[in-house]
């Protein structure tokens, strides 16, 4: 439901009528909405930060700034191959819901970012940057803001703008 394009607020009623059980049945297995939607921004994150500590653990001979690049596009890629999942995490889904859950979707983005900043300061101080710390946040928040807006460019096309177009022109600019 959350993959339609323009889908309105989804209610445990329509959920239950999508998947042909009662709104008893769907409470059987989950203590409220919120907690639904829970499960779905564990997926989100299990499935992000696995990829992630990939990257981070086992750079190889990648520099800092190729490691940004490959988490970038590889959180791009999630959102494009789970469209509905990018409704979750650039809120709309989430409008009108738990107060809670937006917030968990921000500290979500938020480690990205720090997880950016962290491959980031490395190459900053190696260029011996005047402030190494400084540059690395401010270009580890720039990206985040990057991926932030191309996710919710996507969601708002009816996920017909895809988050990659011209990806790796972009990365490439802002690295």
């Amino acid at each position: 439901m959350l993959e339609q394009p323009g889908a309105e607020r989804i209610t445990t009623a329509a959920l239950a009528r999508q998947l042909g059980v009662s709104e008893a049945a769907l409470y059987r297995h989950f203590a409220s909405k919120a907690q639904m939607f829970e499960g779905l921004i564990d997926f989100i994150e299990h499935s992000v930060f696995t990829l992630v500590r990939q990257v981070v653990d086992h750079p190889g001979e990648a520099s800092g700034s190729q490691r940004v690049a490959h988490i970038a596009a590889m959180l791009l890629q999630f959102g494009e191959r789970n469209p509905g999942m990018v409704r979750v995490m650039v809120g709309d889904a989430l409008v009108f819901e738990n107060e809670r859950l937006q917030q968990r979707m921000n500290l979500f983005f938020d480690k990205v970012e720090a997880t950016l900043r962290q491959c980031l300061r490395p190459e900053a101080e190696a260029e011996a940057e005047a402030a190494p710390t400084l540059q690395a946040q401010v270009r580890a928040a720039a990206l985040c803001d990057l991926m932030r807006g191309r996710l919710q460019r996507y969601a708002r096309s009816g996920f017909r703008r895809l988050p990659t177009e011209h990806m790796d022109a972009t990365l490439a600019l802002m690295l």
